[in-house]
């Protein structure tokens, strides 16, 4: 299976338009919180991508390569709720694809959805995601795909913070994860550019080896 970013000079790209228009924020000494209570020094939100017309259309591109490369018998294009779903539809656009959404779970009223447009069985489908961390909400999304007997060809993300238990989340579920950037090459290209210095680097990469505990 593959578990790797798509191409090095477009992730280090893409990273630094993420990084000039304050979609990925580094505070090494005022750490956010996330909605999972852990405190962290980065802050990533692809969403104000699609506010700078210029990089949402770098990301749409990239993202198209990437599937024609990858999974050009992909049918359908699926973005996982709800950051995912305007970068798919994007997406499924630029490539003349049908698109479809899957929230996290099903509606609790009308047809009591959780994936909203018009599929069939059997279809081969790319499922995006905007931003990988743990890997559990965006999985959850191929298990529904999966239970209506849709086939999930993989799944690509913007960004990647490269957490040990992703990878192996996605190795236990057998699904592809091809991502357009990565943590990696994003502390690497904020301490030579000097977005960062040194001593934030080392804090930076010491929180990705283990944020559940990092604070403390």
């Amino acid at each position: 299976m593959r578990y790797h970013c798509f191409k090095k000079s477009l992730g280090i790209a893409i990273a630094r338009q993420l990084l000039e228009i304050d979609a990925i924020r580094l505070q090494p000494h005022s750490p956010f919180t996330w909605a999972s209570g852990w405190k962290s020094p980065i802050y990533c939100d692809n969403r104000i991508s699609l506010s700078f017309p210029k990089v949402r259309n770098n990301i749409k591109l990239a993202f198209c390569d990437l599937i024609k490369e990858y999974y050009p018998n992909a049918e359908v294009i699926a973005g996982v709720a709800t950051a995912g779903i305007p970068q798919g539809a994007l997406l499924a656009d630029a490539l003349g694809l049908p698109f479809i959404y899957v929230r996290s779970s099903s509606k609790s009223h009308g047809l009591n959805n959780q994936i909203e447009g018009a599929f069939s069985e059997g279809q081969k489908v790319v499922v995006l995601e905007d931003l990988i961390s743990s890997g559990g909400s965006s999985l959850a999304a191929v298990n529904a795909l999966r239970d209506k007997n849709i086939e999930v060809l993989g799944m690509t993300s913007i960004f990647n913070y490269g957490f040990s238990i992703a990878q192996q989340n996605f190795i236990n579920k057998a699904v592809d994860l091809v991502y357009l950037s990565e943590y990696s090459l994003l502390i690497d290209l904020a301490l030579a550019e000097g977005f960062i210095n040194a001593s934030d680097a080392a804090t930076l990469q010491s929180w990705r080896i283990s944020p559940e505990t990092w604070s403390k």
